[in-house]
């Protein structure tokens, strides 16, 4: 665990203690995407410390959030014990809760193929999922596959290329392929729709139309 201690008897106190050190969310919301290997992490988390993510791993294995575990032709990596996934709704419900305070992006600020994946799986709305989509979304140099199929998400990373423990990529071609940048956010909030956000180039369609990419923002949506 933490060296840090509020001298407090409560299940909150033990679940600030065991995950709010600085970079322990984002560790933990990567691994939630899949097993990372250390160089994976690192590389998802392209301005961590090194010596502070060595530290953050290793308390989160102490306190048994995460684990160390060998793979076939990955080797040791890290990922999630089950008391760690049961953090899944709870880094959900958070990321929809901060999305609402996001605002423009700050000098710096990048997107990663984890996050996209989480950001997501935050926004998707399986209850209305009632046709399935099968899209390819790009924003600057990260381009994910995601497939909705009987209010099941599954996302592929394209690029950069994945580690070894991701998904494998599909051979056939997506309905609907489209890039985007931080606007992306416009479509999730509703403040745009798929119509605007085209004739605004804050979407470019590169396959499909509109009216694929307006299933696409039915299917994902945070209410601000």
């Amino acid at each position: 665990m933490a060296a840090r201690s509020y001298g407090q008897y409560c299940g909150v106190t033990t679940a600030v203690e065991l995950v709010s050190e600085r970079w322990a969310l984002l560790i933990i919301r990567d691994l939630l995407v899949g097993p990372r290997r250390y160089t994976d992490l690192k590389q998802g988390l392209p301005k961590i410390p090194t010596n502070i993510l060595s530290t953050r791993l290793k308390e989160l294995q102490e306190g048994g959030v995460i684990r160390r575990v060998a793979l076939p032709r990955c080797g040791l990596v890290y990922e999630l014990t089950p008391y760690g996934h049961d953090l899944e709704p709870i880094v959900l419900a958070l990321g929809r809760w901060g999305f609402r305070s996001m605002g423009d992006p700050k000098e710096g600020d990048v997107v990663t193929a984890d996050s996209l994946t989480m950001a997501l799986r935050t926004a998707f709305r399986p209850e209305f999922a009632s046709t399935a989509l099968d899209f390819q979304v790009r924003v600057d140099t990260v381009e994910l596959r995601a497939k909705v199929d009987d209010a099941t998400l599954t996302v592929v990373q394209i690029a950069p290329p994945a580690p070894p423990v991701g998904g494998s990529l599909p051979s056939d071609a997506p309905e609907l392929s489209f890039a985007t940048g931080p606007g992306l956010r416009h479509l999730i909030a509703g403040t745009l729709t798929a119509a605007q956000a085209v004739e605004r180039d804050v979407v470019t369609l590169l396959k499909g139309d509109v009216e694929l990419l307006g299933v696409f923002t039915e299917l994902f949506r945070i209410d601000v």
